[in-house]
């Protein structure tokens, strides 16, 4: 009977790469997600050697990897004069996931306007042809977090895309946090396009305006504005979402892949995945 895997992201630990896949082995984890954007897992600074090393490391620990987070920062790919180098810089990620036999990054691409005519719009369609098509030669999925924009709006956005390779990384608690969306609906809405799932929990304190919200991520916080004034990420089963029908609604579109633990806050991040790792296992 198919099962869903369990997976890790390695930055979570807070203790570097090579402790935080020894930490996720030790957790019960099946595989790792990692951050390759800068320091040791930028794809300029990994020569073939060192991928072949640490890919290596990986397997040894009995792990393998479920996906790499490609998350450039900043506005995404929202503004068009920065999007030539933020494109080069990401084919560089999926390069570094195929050799290191994943074939998804994850990334915020910035918030998409419900307006097709927005200007935003076709800045980001325009991006996200150029990726798509590159995952499509590599044979790679340039994977879009949920968070910034309702799930159907995601999915209007991607519908009218020509390129296959575009897909979803779902994280449930960003819709509950941010956006106010149903995060089980969503799955059903967002069915074709599910190639990556993270596991997170988080309540909504009160409405924001997501684009305010992803400004203050992309620019810094104002004076005396906080974020847990409008959302808090909880650890998993003390949030808002609903996991066993989560889960259930990922089984029901026939997605068995992996469900990626994330751990952004917290004094005890290890105690607090650990705990996660249990908590799904008992759920799935």
């Amino acid at each position: 009977m198919a099962s869903h895997k369990i997976g890790v992201i390695v930055d979570s630990f807070r203790v570097g790469v090579k402790e935080g896949i020894k930490k996720a082995k030790e957790v019960g984890a099946d595989g790792i997600q990692l951050y390759a954007v800068r320091g040791e897992m930028d794809p300029d600074n990994l020569s073939q050697s060192a991928r072949k090393e640490l890919l290596k490391y990986i397997k040894d620990n009995g792990l393998v990897v479920s996906a790499l987070c490609g998350d450039l920062g900043g506005h995404g790919f929202t503004i068009r004069e920065d999007n030539k180098a933020k494109i080069e810089k990401s084919k560089r990620i999926m390069d570094l996931a195929k050799d290191l036999e994943t074939n998804v990054v994850t990334t915020h691409i910035g918030v998409i306007p419900s307006d097709k005519n927005h200007e935003r719009y076709k800045i980001l369609q325009e991006a996200c042809e150029e990726l798509g098509d590159y995952a499509d030669q590599v044979g790679a999925y340039f994977a879009i977090e949920t968070g910034p924009e309702l799930a159907a709006t995601l999915k209007n956005f991607l519908d009218s895309l020509s390129s296959k390779g575009v897909r979803v990384n779902y994280d449930p608690a960003n819709l509950v946090m941010v956006t106010g969306d149903d995060p089980v609906q969503g799955v059903y809405t967002l069915k074709d396009y599910i190639v990556h799932t993270h596991a997170k929990d988080g309540i909504m304190v009160q409405k924001s305006n997501p684009e305010f919200i992803y400004k203050c991520f992309a620019e810094g916080l104002p004076e005396n504005f906080h974020l847990d004034d409008y959302f808090l990420e909880k650890p998993l089963g003390q949030g808002d979402v609903d996991f066993e029908a989560y889960i259930k609604a990922l089984k029901d579109i026939g997605y068995y892949g992996f469900l990626t633990i994330e751990r952004e806050v917290g004094e005890n991040p290890e105690k607090d995945i650990r705990e996660a790792v249990q908590f799904l296992k008992k759920i799935i």
